[in-house]
């Protein structure tokens, strides 16, 4: 498969990086020469230089003969236009990152599609349900769904009067069963562990699970979660994604946003029916105090600075506030918020990169999620023959080390799998991944 990207930044280098993996030919197209250097010196791409609205460049990355094109530039008009463009010179189809949430309604999306662009994205709307998710699921710092919901990957923290803490996973296979959960991970400080009966479970150790979308509240029970249900919610910063998160919050939740612009503030007041606008310094703790800080359910820091949003949720968390969320551009922060006291770490970029990729995937790889702080992948497989796979039960097969199975779908059925658990054609198989296994079960899946 041949795929233009348009856009070697923080999007266009994640999704290059996804696909690389399954030796795509893919060319990155991109303005700034430094970028592309570091993208070629990295991954096993070709790199073109110049504007991805030019015909000459597009030519030049030969997109009249590519199945696929991802614009995915920090410019809206620019994705919109490559798009455009590249869908005119023949590409297959094509895909354009956009910003506006004008273009992402139902009307609006066919208008732009009859454009010619097959798809676009959102970052922003995509945080703004990523948002949402958690705070209606506020146990779980991360959830993950396979197959529209028939799966679902929950993460969580073990507190100190967590019953599982100084447990080994021995000693809890029939609960396990029980509950109809698989725990695939354990993040421990910055160390990926894959768990096994032996594994013991320590207090602040990060777990996450495999389950069925009905068992989430058996899972909170499970790992000793007190379920909250969250009514009042503080948002720090009156940025667009601040407002597309109160949009879609204010009918359910008591939201106040703290903005520290007048003309902002007024701007929102424009935007939303149902919320509480605050000016305000976002550093003033005196003021988020006055402003009920002590009594709300949930923090979201979404303003323009990654530092603060952070710094901000550790302040909430440290008066009681029961989740936070941070809003980060910086994709490598993503890897801490566990380790820091922050729930969730929420980064546009990445969200919409896994989004594409996500939407796009052909062949026996069918989705690929990674994990915050977590050094490898959840990888979802489809078996299309049958292989060693179907002809052996899992314990009988020599699986590597340093992944396991974590579901299965079976067309409307699924399955949390045990050793006994024989695969067929058709089945799609999540599994969970260190990079020294990925070759391993490239061979298995193949």
């Amino acid at each position: 498969m041949k795929i233009v990207i348009a856009g070697a930044g923080d999007v266009g280098f994640h999704l290059a990086k996804l696909m690389a993996t399954e030796n795509q030919d893919i060319i990155l197209i991109d303005n700034d020469e430094e970028v592309l250097d570091y993208a070629g010196s990295h991954l096993d791409v070709l790199t073109v230089r110049g504007d991805a609205t030019s015909i000459q460049t597009l030519s030049n990355a030969r997109v009249q003969s590519a199945d696929l094109l991802l614009a995915v530039t920090t410019s809206e008009k620019t994705n919109m236009m490559s798009a455009i463009l590249a869908k005119k010179l023949g590409c297959r189809h094509v895909v354009a990152r956009v910003d506006n949430e004008e273009y992402t309604t139902a009307a609006n999306e066919s208008t732009i599609c009859s454009l010619g662009i097959d798809q676009i994205i959102s970052p922003r709307q995509l945080a703004s349900q990523e948002i949402l998710r958690l705070i209606k699921q506020c146990s779980f710092t991360d959830i993950f769904e396979f197959e529209n919901g028939k799966l679902v990957l929950l993460g969580t923290t073990l507190d100190d009067d967590s019953p599982l803490v100084g447990v080994r996973l021995s000693d809890i296979k029939s609960l396990r069963a029980k509950v109809d959960l698989r725990p695939i991970a354990v993040l421990r400080g910055n160390t990926t562990i894959i768990p096994k009966g032996f594994t013991t479970l320590r207090r602040g150790d990060h777990i996450y699970f495999i389950t069925k979308p009905e068992k989430k509240q058996l899972v909170e029970d499970f790992v000793g979660k007190k379920r909250k249900t969250v009514r009042s919610i503080l948002i720090l910063g009156g940025t667009e994604l601040g407002i597309s998160t109160a949009r879609i919050l204010q009918d359910d939740y008591s939201v106040t946003i703290v903005e520290k612009s007048r003309r902002r503030c007024q701007y929102i007041n424009e935007q939303l029916t149902n919320v509480l606008v605050i000016k305000g310094d976002y550093t003033n703790i005196d003021l988020l105090q006055e402003e009920g800080l002590d009594r709300m359910d949930a923090f979201i820091a979404l303003t323009g600075n990654s530092e603060t949003n952070i710094i901000s949720c550790l302040t909430a968390r440290n008066h009681g506030v029961y989740k936070t969320i941070a809003q980060v551009e910086n994709k490598e922060y993503t890897h801490i918020s566990q380790n820091i006291g922050v729930d969730t770490l929420i980064n546009k970029k990445l969200l919409a990169a896994n989004s594409i990729f996500h939407h796009i995937r052909k062949g026996n790889i069918e989705a690929i999620t990674s994990l915050q702080g977590v050094d490898a992948q959840v990888i979802e497989y489809v078996l299309t023959k049958s292989n060693q796979l179907t002809k052996k039960p899992l314990s009988k097969l020599h699986f590597p080390e340093t992944a396991l199975v974590g579901g299965v779908i079976r067309g409307e059925q699924t399955l949390i799998p045990n050793g006994d658990t024989q695969m067929e054609i058709g089945d799609r198989v999540i599994v969970f991944a260190l990079p020294s296994a990925i070759k391993r079960l490239e061979e298995l899946f193949r």
